[in-house]
């Protein structure tokens, strides 16, 4: 372990935040680099548990306390061999990881947990500036050639997965940039695209092709990729956003949060502006829901000059500690600020919106007030309570109020692709689905998740395509298959 005191010794430190001002003038990250002092200092927090409950919540299983002690002995590199054998993008997971890890630490029974997503940032960023990150380009090639549909986190993964043990992958994204969700979904100020770039760059020259504005289903069909590889992997995501169902919900004014959020990200990549009423400078602007995307909102409009923002959930606010029924090592349902909330901005909780109002524009939103109570059976019931309707005057409203699934008529029409009870693309365990030689990983197959889910499924969907494309080889056999090239970057 790095230090059997080191627990005792230092306090959790995090690096410093940008002034909260200064930074609403730029689209840069939040954070400043963290002294390399700092950073080994918290890998010597780390206690080396015999039973490492981080793993455990870890969707990737990363080998945290390894890579922790290696960090504080000033063993860099094999602090990244050891992270790079779990994780293809440490870079990303590094900044926009909610960390499950850290909810699952052992010292977060009673103090602060170590700071494992920053370590691994760190360690990342310290293995490209030293050279560490080489293309993998393997040898011999195995004649296999994979169609992998959808450039985000899982795509990317399992493509650079399939592409280490020398199977040829072509990576089809219906946007005319590659990286899905990391490129298009998430602000600049929490994942600069250079980071998505120099990734991109990486695999590149492992010789993995993208084709860009490739919006399979007409050209290509899924049938033509069926027939032409030898496999198919849908990783589209799921982009069907839930819609609100209220009164003047047509009015000009009301947009979903996707769309706010790509257009200000294709502005910073210096493209032009092709909506300019999805600009919230000089706007009253609501948005509801209280997640990571409504955060997203609430940071870029701040940064666009919004006169007033509001941020509304449906859900009572969490309380600041753990209730009885939540105990560690589960994910906290405790109340947070994200780096956006701290900027700015009102927040509001158990607020039901009833209807908007406006002459044919949106001008106010009228809400109630609700107690939220669980509902014999399952489910919860949103008790409206007496005379506590109000409204807010507002220009625009952004519907951050989550997905509903992935796009799959075309799927269905051209392939039979079955579907679950939630309208996800149906899989066994093997993320195989109905039809032979298709595949499916990510939010198209779990539903709305988080980036390190997206990575984990696409490397486990990688596995066991490379167990088919290899004739019924077992996926633990040492000597054959991806298991043998683990991490794969």
């Amino acid at each position: 372990m790095g230090k059997p005191t080191g627990f005792l010794e230092w306090d959790r430190r995090l690096p410093l935040a940008r002034d909260s001002q200064a930074r609403l003038g730029d689209w840069k990250e939040i954070y400043s680099p963290q002294p390399v002092e700092q950073v080994r200092e918290q890998g010597g927090r780390c206690m080396d548990c015999g039973v490492p409950f981080c793993q455990q919540g870890c969707p990737l299983g990363n080998q945290i306390p390894d890579w922790n002690d290696q960090v504080f002995r000033d063993d860099w590199k094999s602090a990244y061999e050891r992270l790079r054998s779990t994780n293809n993008f440490p870079e990303f997971t590094g900044r926009i990881c909610p960390a499950p890890c850290e909810a699952s630490c052992t010292l977060a029974i009673n103090a602060t947990p170590v700071t494992i997503e920053q370590i691994e940032l760190e360690i990342i960023e310290r293995a490209f500036g030293e050279g560490y990150v080489e293309p993998m380009v393997p040898r011999p090639r195995t004649g296999k050639r994979i169609a992998v549909v959808g450039s985000g986190p899982a795509g990317l993964a399992a493509a650079a997965q399939l592409t280490s043990v020398g199977h040829s992958v072509k990576v089809f994204e219906a946007a005319d940039r590659i990286g899905g969700l990391l490129r298009y979904g998430i602000p600049d100020f929490k994942l600069e695209k250079w980071v998505v770039d120099r990734r991109l760059d990486v695999m590149q020259k492992e010789e993995i092709q993208f084709v860009t504005g490739a919006d399979v289903g007409r050209d290509p069909t899924w049938s033509d990729l069926h027939q032409a590889y030898d496999a198919v992997l849908i990783a589209t995501g799921a982009r069907r956003p839930r819609d609100l169902r209220v009164p003047g919900r047509e009015l000009s004014g009301v947009r979903f949060a996707m769309d706010f959020l790509t257009r200000q990200n294709k502005l910073n990549a210096g493209d032009a502006d092709i909506d300019p009423t999805l600009n919230a400078k000089g706007k009253r602007v609501v948005i509801l829901g209280g997640g990571d995307t409504g955060s997203d909102c609430l940071g870029t409009s701040l940064r666009q000059g919004a006169a007033k923002v509001y941020q509304i959930e449906l859900m009572p606010r969490p309380g600041d500690e753990r209730a009885p029924n939540n105990p560690w090592p589960q994910w906290p349902m405790i109340y947070r600020s994200s780096s956006s909330q701290n900027e700015g901005g009102d927040r509001d909780f158990a607020v039901l919106t009833r209807e908007l109002s406006g002459n044919g524009k949106l001008e106010k939103l009228h809400a109630v007030r609700v107690d939220v109570n669980a509902k014999p059976g399952g489910g919860l019931l949103f008790d409206e309570i007496p005379d506590s309707e109000f409204f807010i005057d507002v220009d625009m409203v952004l519907l951050a109020l989550g997905f509903v699934g992935p796009e799959t008529d075309r799927l269905i029409d051209q392939l039979g692709v079955e579907l679950d009870t939630r309208g996800n693309i149906k899989t066994d365990a093997t993320y195989a689905t109905n039809i032979d030689g298709v595949f499916c990983a990510g939010d198209a197959n779990r539903g709305q998740s988080l980036v390190v889910w997206a990575i984990s499924e696409g490397r486990e969907a990688a596995r066991h395509l490379d167990v088919y494309l290899r004739s019924g080889a077992t996926p633990w056999l040492p000597t054959r298959g991806i298991d043998q090239h683990v991490g794969g970057r």
